[in-house]
């Protein structure tokens, strides 16, 4: 695992000395994800470097990595898990290998097949080749490229000189000739979807290389090539029996797991307590034959969303070596270095319990495996449920759903995890809504009717008519398929992927992920919905096919997912926090937001009112990032680099 960046001329050349002044700073941004090792290599027209976190070949993969004629460069961050076969068919070919790295071999299969060399691997990545063109071989000059669903991240800027690229933004705003400037039209969808959606990014011109994408540069023309797509394909005839699906759910998910223990540094996983989690832990410790390091987190004074009951039993049954921490609410002073790593404002507050394990798992292991992506596959969040029961109740008498609604508005809510209040009126409010509609108002941070009280600048952005450019129709009626695609395009790269790999990384900690392999997602992709979905049954399919490894009151305990008891701090020790940095006239100075509406929203939440949690986490980020990158304020948690947050800032607005 690494962080790479560089860049290279459009127009023009740069000088040596110029070039490794202005690198030397992009480099040092990344060194958290890469503490082991950093290298770089400068051309007449491009620089390419990168921090590395040594994982695989340990004392051969030193990057950047060259061919024989040193005609093409490599830098790359990432796990390719069939590398040793594609190593040996390269060698067939006639390839020789001066190191045992993964890096190697896809700049090989590079050489070999150009750069449909992305289709044949099998992992997480985000690389970037140099090709001097020395073999004459009509080739672009930089090819970058990110893998099928946005595990390993990539951005880039753009101007009429020169294209920049990073594994995060800081990277690239470490550059001298880079200026921060906010790109205010992304304000409404972060608001909505507690990201800022793929392209776009919170600064102009700098923007999110999309997840299955390529970028080439050739003769000074930026082309951008899509390479995968999320499968939507219809089930094939005749079908296999459920039976048949389990097994290959089964041995696919084992399969996935064998794949990513291939390591030369120790192994670990998370342990939620959920299903997903300890199907990976049950495979680990059979396929490793022993016990693996298992590591959980749960919070103080909150039984609701403490979870660590459930993962101690799983690590006793499975005897691993378990290590616990329990998140206190003064965690939330965190903020500011949460912010830094992940460069943009990110709504989704179980940050904090993440950044928490993989800090612990990182006292013991290089490598953690986690439970990600078992609810995008196989249904299994709570509101694909609620999408089926809203097909019933839009046909329902129009007095009982008026009863329901009154009901849904009387009904207080409260900052529980499992709040009934909150969830019935959510679920009214968007239950008659088309589709498109009817889930953004589920998942959205923001509803359309607080975000026109909110926002202070005309909405040049709509986030509805923005989502519903996700929603294709081709699953034919199947709301349920349809919505699945829909989360692997925008929840899933936007949210869970980002958030995984910035607070491992903030720690030097590699995550993979299981669940999340492209071969098991694409059979996944054919298995029927009704299978996924039984009812009201939420994974049903994978609950069935891991009857036998888990116990039965794991697989068949109610979801629970990895909140926060935000609500509830904010009410209590962190009002002051709250309010000192949302209300300071400094923010209210900012002109994002109507004043009175932020005003209200505190009002509401701390009265008790509503439920306002999860809204005032996102428009306090946003004002955090605001003062660390635009700012350029100077906390007590820096540095996090080799260099201070003002020398950073020096760079970026000099």
């Amino acid at each position: 695992m690494c962080g790479i960046c560089g860049w290279i001329q459009l127009q023009g050349k740069t000088d040596i000395q110029t070039s490794t002044a202005l690198f030397e700073p992009m480099n040092a941004a990344l060194a958290h994800r890469g503490p082991d090792d950093h290298g770089a290599v400068v051309f007449d027209d491009a620089v390419l470097g990168m921090t590395r976190l040594s994982i695989i070949d340990l004392g051969g993969g030193q990057q950047p990595i060259a061919n024989d004629e040193e005609s093409c460069w490599i830098v790359f961050n990432g796990e390719i898990y069939n590398f040793i076969e594609l190593r040996a068919e390269l060698k067939r070919r006639g390839h020789r290998f001066r190191s045992r790295s993964d890096t190697e071999v896809i700049l090989r299969a590079y050489e070999e097949w150009g750069v449909d060399c992305v289709q044949r691997l099998h992992g997480m990545f985000a690389f970037a080749i140099y090709d001097c063109g020395k073999d004459g071989a009509a080739r672009p000059r930089l090819f970058l490229a990110r893998d099928r669903l946005g595990k390993k991240p990539l951005y880039y800027y753009q101007d009429g000189d020169r294209l920049i690229f990073g594994s995060e933004i800081k990277a690239i705003l470490a550059h001298a000739g880079v200026r921060p400037k906010v790109n205010r039209a992304v304000i409404p969808l972060y608001l909505t979807h507690g990201y800022a959606p793929s392209p776009f990014t919170f600064f102009e011109n700098i923007r999110e290389l999309a997840a299955g994408d390529m970028l080439l540069v050739e003769d000074g023309d930026v082309i951008i090539r899509r390479y995968w797509n999320v499968p939507r394909e219809p089930v094939s005839a005749p079908q296999p029996s459920e039976s048949e699906y389990f097994q290959q759910v089964r041995e696919r998910f084992e399969e996935a797991v064998r794949l990513r223990l291939t390591s030369d540094v120790p192994v670990g996983a998370f342990l939620s307590g959920g299903v997903d989690s300890a199907a990976v832990v049950a495979v680990m410790t059979r396929l490793l034959g022993g016990p693996v390091s298992t590591f959980s987190i749960g919070f103080a004074d909150e039984p609701s969303f403490n979870e660590l009951p459930y993962a101690r039993m799983v690590a006793e049954r499975f005897g691993s070596d378990h290590h616990e921490f329990v998140v206190q609410p003064d965690a939330v002073e965190l903020l500011p270095k949460l912010v830094w790593h992940y460069d943009q404002p990110f709504a989704d507050s179980s940050a904090i319990p993440t950044y928490w394990v993989a800090k612990l798992a990182r006292e013991h292991v290089k490598v953690a495996l986690t439970g990600d992506g078992g609810d995008e596959l196989f249904a299994g969040y709570e509101r694909f449920a609620a999408a089926r029961l809203a097909e019933f109740y839009r046909r329902a008498p129009r007095f009982f759903q008026s009863a329901v609604s009154r009901l849904a508005r009387a009904w207080p809510e409260s900052t529980a995890y499992n709040d009934w209040g909150r969830r019935v009126r959510r679920f009214v409010d968007g239950a008659a809504l088309p589709l498109p509609e009817r889930y953004l108002e589920w998942v959205g941070v923001f509803q359309p009717d607080f975000l026109r009280q909110l926002i202070a600048d005309a909405i040049t952005i709509d986030p509805v008519d923005h989502f519903r450019g996700y929603f294709t129709g081709r699953e034919r009626g199947d709301p349920i398929a349809e919505l699945l695609a829909v989360n692997l395009s925008t929840y899933l790269p936007g949210d869970l992927l980002v958030k995984t790999d910035r607070m491992t990384m903030a720690n030097s900690l590699e995550a993979r992920c299981p669940f999340l392999d492209h071969w098991l997602l694409e059979y996944a992709s054919r298995i029927p919905s009704s299978l996924k979905l039984r009812g009201m049954t939420t994974k049903y399919v994978l609950k069935r096919a891991l009857e036998g490894i888990l116990p039965r009151e794991i697989i068949w305990r109610k979801k629970h997912g990895f909140g926060v008891p935000i609500g509830r701090w904010f009410r209590a020790g962190l009002k002051d926090f709250l309010c000192d940095n949302l209300l300071s006239p400094t923010a209210l100075r900012r002109g994002y937001f109507d004043e009175q509406a932020v005003r209200r929203l505190v009002g509401e939440h701390l009265s008790g009112k509503r439920d306002h949690g999860h809204r005032l986490w996102a428009l306090l980020t946003l004002e955090i990032w605001h003062r660390v990158f635009i700012d350029c304020e100077v906390s007590s948690w820096l540095p996090f680099t080799a260099r201070t947050s003002s020398e950073f800032c020096a760079s970026s607005v000099a």
